[in-house]
């Protein structure tokens, strides 16, 4: 299915046009970056009009190339060629860079302006971010196509930038994709050799030619202003089996200015009114032009869009002939792309013993199992850490450079990779994917997670060895401040259950939502919670829940109290509320695995669970207070943590930073004594 767009001429008018639209959209902003538009224009127009196979038409084609701008700063350079191809991008749109409500932000992002496939700026998550598309393409050609049959055949193209190779996440992501022999991802760097602060020779020597070699990728090396040895080396690239490919151009930012290129001052700031005349004279266009298309040159580029629908044509007629020889595997992903589940999930859903005790990481890991059974685009793992975070699947194979259809990816050690892997893989609109790793960690996860959240994709984030319980080990990895973190990113799920149950709710949830969820789980055991007695099917779903209620509705609000938890320490609570009860202070216990989920409860249900009017409350989590003071009210109390633990074994640190009990009583009498007459 690839084809070539060869009998497409490009030519430098093209390119300049290009060019010259990047500059005008800045200019008129006064905002912006118009030296990597200057200097990567021949990179991209190569691509966009003799390389990718795209619909512009159809920016969700499912075998389309996929197109990464890595350098997102260059935002300008990719809005011109959407706009030209064919893309619902209108030119006031792009009159309208970095305005208010236009299609045209600062950086792309994805989901708002049709034809940008991932969401760019943070330097390095583009190409960690591709590395993920990549293995989604390779994951679901290994399992769909079939007896020449080839629904899935795409590549993925990055433009990365000095400042991505810089990143340590790039680093990363590339050695995991020479790992994997990802062949369908190529890479084109825009080696310009200049950053914010002046030349790369400053902080960046390195040899990228031997660092990608030795990553296991083919390099290339291009001049980034000739388009022909660009495309060139892009189909060769195409040829190589089993190696990602790097094409190293040469270029001049800014190019063009006669001012500014090859100078620091191009990167992140407008031309200037003299400076934008004289680059539109030194390429030949009109000195006082502005957002100028010239006839030949629109009517070039909109030969992409003609050439994209019959491309898709041709492979809608493919998708008939396979829907018909492999109608069950068809009928799979096109479930997924209305993002409609194939079964009752909880009808698969394992049953606990009511007197066991099981760490929810190990009852994640049975959950994990069984879904696999009914979900056949859920794949994923950990950084290293399977064994303790519960993700291989003893009943699937791994994935590797030989056994694509594998379940169980490994990411090694590369936890800042791996969110942005995740989010790339998350991105083909058909894979499901999870990873885990323990929850400190989940602080070389952030810039990922915060992007997963803003683009709004299914992804599951599983966080294991979720507090100072973790013991031994100590401070080092005993989060704290990290379920904060999560929390306080928009758009992230975050779901701590307190038992197996609470985890099987977890799981349905984070497959329910078309947003990511971070599911954080215990190390220790944990008593598991009788559904028959405790609502913790239906619970975990509204967030926040009553677990047990006061034995007394007669009694005044002045003489009840509530204990919110959520996590192991749910069961702290309830031990707590017996030993209140039977010194008749009723109580209730309201666990709350999900503040999002319970701030998305109507009010009404609310404050059934939480009624202003009782105001004796406690909340206890083993972790930061930080968020919960909202729940515990002006007169009530938090039992967290205000630094960081110790090492030794996990109940003797509980016991030393009063996770017991015994203080939470003693919590909730000081609240009743202050509100004994003459206090």
């Amino acid at each position: 299915m690839t084809q070539s767009f060869q009998d497409i001429p490009l030519d430098a008018e093209a390119i300049n046009t290009v060019r010259l639209l990047a500059v005008d959209m800045v200019e008129k902003a006064r905002s912006g970056h118009p030296g990597l538009p200057l200097g990567a224009a021949p990179m991209a127009c190569v691509l966009f009009t003799k390389i990718m196979n795209h619909n512009p038409a159809n920016p969700q084609w499912i075998n389309r190339d996929r197109f990464v701008l890595s350098a997102g700063h260059g935002s300008a350079l990719l809005y011109a060629l959407l706009h030209l191809t064919g893309y619902d991008l209108s030119l006031e749109e792009l009159k309208s860079f970095r305005q208010w409500g236009s299609k045209t932000p600062g950086h792309p992002e994805y989901g708002h302006t049709p034809g940008v496939e991932t969401t760019t700026g943070p330097l390095g998550q583009g190409i960690a971010t591709a590395v993920g598309m990549a293995i989604a393409e390779t994951h679901c050609a290994a399992i769909l196509n079939r007896d020449g049959l080839n629904p899935i055949d795409y590549f993925t193209y990055v433009i990365c930038s000095d400042g991505d190779l810089m990143e340590g996440i790039s680093s990363e992501a590339s050695s995991l994709a020479g790992h994997l022999k990802l062949g369908k991802l190529i890479c084109l760097y825009d080696s310009n050799r200049i950053s914010i602060e002046g030349s790369t020779a400053l902080t960046f020597t390195e040899n990228v030619e031997q660092r990608y070699l030795a990553y296991g990728w083919h390099v290339d090396h291009v001049d980034g202003n000739d388009a022909g040895a660009i495309e060139k080396a892009v189909l060769h690239a195409k040829t190589v089996i089993g190696q990602p490919s790097m094409i190293i151009a040469k270029t001049i930012i800014g190019f063009g200015s006669p001012g500014k290129q090859n100078s620091s001052s191009a990167h992140g700031e407008p031309l200037g009114k003299e400076e934008t005349r004289l680059v539109k004279k030194a390429f030949g266009f009109p000195e006082e032009s502005v957002f100028h298309i010239p006839e030949n040159v629109r009517t070039l580029f909109l030969r992409v869009k003609v050439k994209g629908q019959i491309l898709e044509s041709r492979w809608n007629e493919l998708w008939d002939l396979y829907r018909n020889k492999f109608p069950e595997k068809a009928q799979s992903v096109e479930k997924r792309l209305l993002n409609h589940n194939e079964r009752n999930l909880e009808g698969i859903m394992p049953s606990f013993d009511p007197k066991a005790s099981i760490a929810t990481r190990q009852a994640s890991k049975e959950i994990l199992s069984l879904l696999k059974t009914s979900i056949p685009f859920l794949v994923g793992g950990s950084a290293d850490l399977g064994p303790s975070c519960g993700t291989i699947i003893k009943t699937e194979t791994d994935f590797a450079p030989d056994n694509c259809s594998g379940t169980n990816l490994h990411f090694g050690v590369r936890e800042h990779a791996m969110g942005a892997v995740i989010n790339g893989m998350a991105l083909s609109r058909i894979i499901i994917p999870y990873g885990a790793t323990f929850l400190v960690f989940a602080d070389y996860m952030k810039p990922a997670l915060r992007l997963a959240a803003l683009m709004k994709l299914q992804a599951i984030f599983l966080f294991s060895h979720d507090s100072i319980a973790l013991g031994e080990d100590g401070p080092t990895h005993q989060p704290v401040e990290q379920l904060a973190m999560l929390r306080a990113i928009p758009g992230l799920t975050v779901i701590r259950p307190s038992d197996a149950y609470e985890t099987a709710g977890a799981w349905l949830e984070a497959l329910q939502r078309k947003t990511p969820t971070a599911i954080v789980l215990s190390r220790q055991t944990l008593p598991v919670l009788d559904p028959e007695r405790y609502p913790v099917r239906e619970g975990v779903r509204k967030g926040g829940y009553i677990l047990c209620d006061w034995q007394d509705e007669s009694t005044g609000n002045d003489e009840k109290a509530i204990i919110i938890a959520s996590g192991a320490e749910v069961h702290i609570a309830l031990e707590a509320r017996k030993m209140l009860e039977s010194e008749r202070i009723f109580t209730r216990v309201v666990s709350m695995p999900s503040i999002e989920l319970f701030d998305e409860q109507p009010e009404s249900y609310r404050t059934a669970v939480l009624p202003p009017k009782v105001k004796n409350r406690v909340v206890v989590e083993a972790a930061s207070p930080f968020g919960w003071h909202k729940y515990a009210g002006e007169k009530g109390r938090i039992v967290g943590l205000d630094h960081f633990g110790a090492s030794a074994p996990g109940n003797t640190v509980l016991r030393e930073f009063g996770f017991t009990p015994e203080h939470l009583v003693s919590e909730i009498k000081v609240l009743f004594r202050e509100k004994e007459p003459g206090r």
